[in-house]
């Protein structure tokens, strides 16, 4: 029997694939373990796209290999429900021991038990100590403050031990107590889901100093046609007395706690190597989407734009020893849903449902394979979804959003049915176009304009390549619109057969008749052996 491979899974919330400093983009950013982890052991793809620019739907789908629009998986509210299977539940099903902890925003939690289908160990952290908050008590100012929708806390207070012990922090260490304290001999498959760097911007020394304000690259600013979700935005947050440099202190925060997310896979991979396990494994580090962090006037994100600082997320990704692989980055475009292709790949598991994901085997093994012409991303809602908290659960079952909750201006402009319409996103190398319900849709030459400023759609000299996009985009909404299940329904019961078959059966093969009912034989099966065993007779 081939061992199978240990599966590590390190899925940071909200990290925008530039905060990594080898990719080069960002000359503030500090990673050096990633850095280090890319150069020699794995590797990194500079164009890794998720599915959808909110934690829910992105991880329904890259944890299942279907698209968002499959099965509805495109608002905060709707999880994986019993009938659905996970990466993790199948994992599980073929022999893994799963470990992971609570931030899944993965499966429905209301229905009692579903959560241990997926997962053999839960780690809930009650036991966390609470650390101390941020070094400004009142960050937000009064209501009307630049600061009160910002999401920037700043630095943050440390314990009498001279740490910011997070509830982060308690997941990585219980992961590691239980690398360590293996319960038996299963494969291990940990998921640790983080919540840093989702916002609030905060964090602690030595992160928050760390960073060299002075070599932040330039913001993207809105020019020509934006969505009107991030106009929408803008005046909600009512941040336009934020200067340069007060948005350089929250993106330097943001970069910060980066950093503090690369010293924490060190910890694990260290704690994976004192073990004797590293080896084994295949580890896999991605972010479910990544972060405005200051582009555009804009903190946090938005469920239906598509620039690559919400698209574009680090992935990267070491077979385990023995396997093949061209370490370094690959320039491939992949999709996240190629995440969970290649995790049962690695794992040698025959996934029970069709998808759409595709293993990156064949580029870990070279990493100038190229598997896909296009990646696409898809959010927002019709104009008959009305309701906020559809998109987001903090407005409650009453509608009401509280104007004090720092969601406010996000879930107020959601209620706009045409700032938050359905687009979707096809991108290749050099173009991208978004297709919206309302008509108002995008086209950028990611040439001429890297940073998506300026929105073209409609310019005579791009409209050859709007076609062409427009064509690709229908080919793949009718190759990936549902997936036929795999197991088959009867149409009729057990009494309708009976009814349709009885005249024709003498009365002492009513009981093999019956037995071939039950098991679910259909009826052609079924007259075909009474004809036989008529004929044996």
């Amino acid at each position: 029997m081939v061992k199978k491979p240990h599966i590590i899974i390190f899925n940071p919330d909200e990290m925008r694939s530039d905060c990594l400093a080898h990719l080069g983009q960002n000359k503030a950013a500090q990673t050096p373990f990633l850095d280090e982890f890319a150069r020699s052991e794995g590797v990194s793809f500079r164009n890794a796209f998720c599915q959808n620019t909110v934690c829910v739907p992105s991880r329904c789908s890259f944890f299942t290999g279907l698209y968002p629009h499959v099965n509805g998986h495109r608002t905060m509210q709707h999880l994986l429900r019993s009938h659905e299977p996970s990466l993790f539940s199948e994992l599980k099903d073929a022999g893994y021991y799963v470990w992971m902890n609570t931030r899944n925003d993965l499966i429905a939690g209301q229905i009692p038990g579903l959560l241990e289908v997926h997962a053999t160990e839960i780690y809930y952290g009650e036991k966390c100590p609470k650390a101390p908050g941020p070094e400004k008590k009142d960050f937000r100012g009064k209501m009307g403050d630049k600061n009160y929708y910002s999401h920037y806390e700043g630095r943050l207070l440390l314990d009498e031990n001279g740490t910011h012990y997070s509830d982060d922090d308690g997941v990585v260490d219980a992961a590691i107590d239980r690398i360590f304290h293996r319960v038996n001999d299963q494969p291990l498959c940990m998921f640790l889901g983080l919540m840093y760097p989702h916002t609030p911007y905060a964090v602690e020394e030595p992160y928050f100093s760390a960073i060299d304000r002075s070599m932040l690259p330039k913001r993207a600013v809105a020019g020509k046609d934006k969505p009107e979700m991030e106009s929408a935005l803008k005046n909600l947050m009512a941040m336009d007395s934020y200067t340069e440099k007060d948005w350089d202190e929250l993106r330097a925060c943001y970069l910060g706690m980066c950093m503090k997310v690369d010293e924490q896979f060190r910890r694990l991979c260290d704690a994976l190597k004192e073990a004797g396990i590293y080896d084994d494994c295949a580890i896999f580090f991605l972010s479910d989407h990544g972060d405005y962090s200051g582009d555009f006037d804009l903190p946090e994100k938005s469920q239906n734009t598509f620039e690559d600082c919400l698209t574009k997320v680090p992935l990267l990704i070491k077979p385990p020893m023995g396997e093949p692989v061209d370490a370094g980055i690959s320039e491939s475009l992949v999709e996240l849903v190629d995440f969970y292709a290649t995790v049962m790949d690695y794992a040698d598991v025959a996934p029970d449902h069709d998808h759409f994901g595709m293993s990156l085997r064949p580029v870990l093994e070279n990493r100038s394979s190229q598997l896909r012409k296009y990646v696409f991303c898809e959010g927002g809602r019709m104009p008959w979804e009305i309701q906020a908290d559809e998109y987001h659960p903090a407005a409650g079952s009453s509608g009401v959003i509280p104007k004090t909750s720092m969601y406010w201006p996000r879930q107020t402009a959601q209620l706009h049915a045409d700032a938050h319409c359905k687009g979707t996103m096809i991108r290749d190398y050099f173009y991208k176009y978004v297709h919206r319900s309302n008509g108002k849709h995008e086209f950028y030459d990611l040439r001429s304009d890297p940073f998506e400023e300026n929105n073209v759609y409609g310019d005579s000299e791009h409209e050859a390549k709007t076609e062409e996009l427009k064509f690709r985009l229908l080919d793949w909404y009718q190759q990936t619109c549902d997936v036929v299940p795999r197991d088959y329904d009867r149409r009729m019961s057990d009494r309708m057969m009976w009814a349709k078959i009885k005249q024709d059966c003498p009365s002492h093969l009513e009981e093999k008749v019956f037995e071939m009912i039950r098991d679910g034989k259909g009826m052609a099966y079924i007259r075909g052996q009474l004809a036989e065993m008529q004929t044996d007779k």
